[in-house]
C-alpha cells in the first residue's frame, strides 16, 4: 500500500481505499494511547487549520480545535459573518486565499444541495487539504469514530456482526441525511450485515443506496432496507437510532416535521432493546432527543457507548490531521 496521504482531501470515505481508512485507524490508536499516557504527540508544529462552520457544533468544532492544539498546531474557529462569505466571496477566492496562510482547511456546512457542492469547490482551488466537517450528504469523520468505536467494542470482529442504522423521531428541526448516508457507505465495506431502517417517507439518496449495495456485494456482506424499527433491532449487535429529515419527499420543514408526528413511536428504549443481541451496543452521534430518539434508560444504561464514540472523533480527526497535514515531505 501506498502509504503517503499528505495533500489529501478527506471529503467522503468512499474516495478513500479500505487500506487508508485502516492506515487513519491505526494511528488513531497510537495517539489515543499517547493522549491517556500525557505524552505529547506534537506532529503538526506551528500549522495552521481552518475552520469554516456554516452551522452550530459542539463535538466538531471541540474535536477539531482541541486536536489542532494538542498536535502542536492552531486552528481557526471562522462562521460566515467572519468572512467575505457573508458578502458573496466567490469559494474559489476563499480556498486560494487560505491556502496561502495555512496548512488546512476544514468546512461544516449542511445546506441542502449546496454543502457538498460547497466544500468540493474549495477543494478543487485549495492548494491544502480539504476536510469534510459534515455536509448535506455525507458526515465521514462521525461514521470513522463510530467504526473505531465498534471495532473496540467487538475485538476487531466485525463479520457476521448486524450494524443497524434506523430512523427515530425528533420534534427539535429537520436534521439532515449525512450521518446515515456514510454509515451505510462505510460500515458495508467493513464486513457487516447492515440494516436501514426508516418510515416510507425518509428514504435516503438514491445514488447513496446504490453505492452502500454495490459495497455490500463487494465485501460479501448483506444490506437491507426496511420499514418496520422492530424487525431491524432483532438480533442486532450494534444499534443506531437517530433522526433525519423527509428530504427525499420534502424540502419543506413544516411539511418534514408534519409528517414525522406520524411516528412518534419510533424510540428506542428498553423493550427494543431487549430484542437485540445480549452483547449489543446503542450508538448515537449526539446531540440525542432524549425522551424521542431515545429514552433516559437505553442512553444512560449498560449497552450505551456513545461518550466512547464522540471521544474517539477527537482519535480519528487527529489522525486524518496528521496523515494529511503532516506525514513525509
Amino acid at each position: 500500500m501506498h502509504s503517503l496521504l499528505r495533500g489529501k482531501h478527506f471529503i467522503t470515505t468512499q474516495e478513500w481505499t479500505r487500506e487508508e481508512l485502516e492506515m487513519v485507524l491505526d494511528v488513531a490508536w497510537d495517539l489515543k494511547k499517547l493522549f491517556a499516557l500525557g505524552v505529547p504527540h506534537r506532529y503538526l508544529q506551528d500549522k495552521t487549520l481552518f475552520m469554516m462552520f456554516f452551522e452550530q457544533s459542539t463535538r466538531t468544532r471541540n474535536s477539531f480545535e482541541a486536536g489542532m492544539t494538542q498536535l502542536g498546531g492552531h486552528a481557526h474557529d471562522l462562521t460566515p459573518d467572519k468572512l467575505q462569505i457573508s458578502h458573496g466571496e466567490a469559494a474559489k477566492d476563499t480556498a486560494m486565499v487560505l491556502s496561502r496562510y495555512g496548512h488546512g482547511i476544514a468546512i461544516r456546512n449542511c445546506f441542502f444541495g449546496i454543502g457538498n457542492k460547497y466544500i468540493r469547490e474549495v477543494a478543487k482551488w485549495s492548494s491544502v487539504p480539504v476536510f469534510n466537517m459534515q455536509c448535506d450528504i455525507y458526515h465521514p469523520c462521525q461514521a470513522l469514530g463510530d467504526l473505531m468505536t465498534i471495532k473496540e467494542k467487538f475485538s476487531n470482529e466485525l463479520r457476521g456482526r448486524k450494524f443497524v442504522i434506523s430512523w427515530a423521531y425528533a420534534p427539535s428541526y429537520m436534521k439532515p441525511m449525512s450521518v446515515p448516508q456514510s454509515l451505510i457507505l462505510l460500515m458495508t465495506r467493513f464486513g457487516m450485515d447492515v440494516t436501514l431502517a426508516h418510515p416510507p417517507e425518509f428514504k435516503l439518496m438514491p445514488e447513496i443506496l446504490k453505492q452502500a449495495e454495490e459495497n455490500a456485494r463487494q465485501a460479501g456482506v448483506k444490506f437491507e432496507v426496511v420499514h418496520d424499527m422492530d424487525a431491524a433491532f432483532e438480533g442486532a449487535h450494534v444499534v443506531y437510532p437517530k433522526s433525519w429529515g423527509a428530504l427525499m419527499t420534502t424540502q419543506d420543514k413544516d411539511e418534514s416535521m408534519a409528517i414525522a408526528k406520524k411516528y412518534t413511536d419510533w424510540i428506542c428504549d428498553e423493550r427494543r432493546m431487549k430484542l437485540t443481541a445480549t452483547d449489543s451496543i446503542y450508538m448515537h452521534c449526539l446531540p440525542a432527543d432524549r425522551g424521542y430518539e431515545v429514552t433516559d434508560e437505553v442512553i444512560d444504561g449498560p449497552h450505551s457507548v456513545v461518550f466512547d464514540e464522540a471521544e474517539n472523533r477527537l482519535h480519528v480527526e487527529k489522525a486524518l490531521l496528521a496523515l494529511c497535514m503532516g506525514g513525509r515531505p
